[in-house]
């Protein structure tokens, strides 16, 4: 065996136990995380964060509380945006949105919620087609950091031309400019607008269904994970759904190989978006 081989192996060892260990001592896990996924982040936390290795990153998380939320920055960044892809929100719009009319009141799930970027395009949609303020969103991520800033609703003045094209390619019904407010290089959003909404850490990994729901938004979370951790979040979905609910995941998502495929039909095939069927 190589010197580079070697050392690849004994680094392998090291994510592993590392974590292994994040997992025992706090319940975070991610061990079924894609691996290629997992390793890059790590590696980019270790050479920012000063460690020599990664077993002297393992005694510092068990050892050091405050090394916690420091790792999860790195193991739980997404880039996200308001209306990402607009015809899946264009979709929502025109597909979705007339069968929740026929509901007297509506819960909605933004798994995975990040910063907020997919939370204020639903909210912003609902509101616009009148079903705001019959709807429950809950929002929920396992990184208490990107629910923080969820809930503050704050983005840099520089993201806002994209979402602003986003939002009118997605077949929006106003202006953008009318939901937030432009100070010192910022966005800030109307404080209305998180009126209806539940902000909650949940890991879909580790914890269990907590409602029934009419339509949950997931994209872009289940690339991260491996086939095991993909079909738990599934049946968490489907668990999760009222009869005839909808499910709508990311570009490079699918539930085609999973056991819970025969739960859901077809509903915008090209947008990914699911219909749970009634038996």
């Amino acid at each position: 065996m190589t010197e580079s081989l070697a050392s690849e192996k004994i680094e392998d060892i090291e994510i592993r136990l590392l974590l292994e260990a994040l997992y025992t001592r706090y319940h975070y896990d991610f061990r079924n995380y894609a691996m290629a996924s997992i390793k890059r982040r790590l590696r980019q936390a270790r050479e920012q964060l000063g460690f020599p290795n990664f077993s002297a990153m393992q005694e510092s998380l068990l050892h050091e509380p405050s090394m916690l939320p420091r790792l999860l920055r790195y193991l739980t960044v997404q880039v996200s945006e308001m209306f990402r892809d607009p015809p899946y929100f264009q979709a929502i719009r025109d597909k979705v949105v007339p069968h929740l009319r026929t509901y007297p009141s509506l819960k909605v799930w933004i798994a995975g919620c990040s910063a907020g970027e997919e939370l204020y395009s639903l909210v912003i949609l609902f509101r616009e087609e009148g079903l705001e303020d019959r709807t429950i969103f809950y929002a929920t991520d396992i990184s208490q950091d990107a629910l923080h800033a969820a809930e503050a609703g704050i983005f840099t003045l520089d993201r806002i031309p994209l979402f602003t094209e986003n939002h009118r390619k997605s077949g929006g019904k106003s202006s953008l400019s009318e939901y937030y407010q432009a100070a010192y290089g910022r966005a800030s959003f109307d404080k209305s607008l998180r009126r209806n909404v539940v902000f909650s850490d949940h890991s879909l990994v580790t914890d269990a269904v907590f409602g029934e729901m009419h339509l949950i938004s997931c994209r872009n979370v289940m690339i991260y994970f491996d086939r095991l951790l993909q079909d738990r979040a599934l049946g968490l979905f489907e668990e999760s759904l009222a009869r005839k609910g909808f499910l709508g995941l990311g570009a490079k998502e699918s539930l085609r190989f999973s056991p819970h495929a025969a739960a859901f039909a077809d509903f915008v095939r090209e947008e990914k978006i699911y219909q749970k069927r009634a038996d």
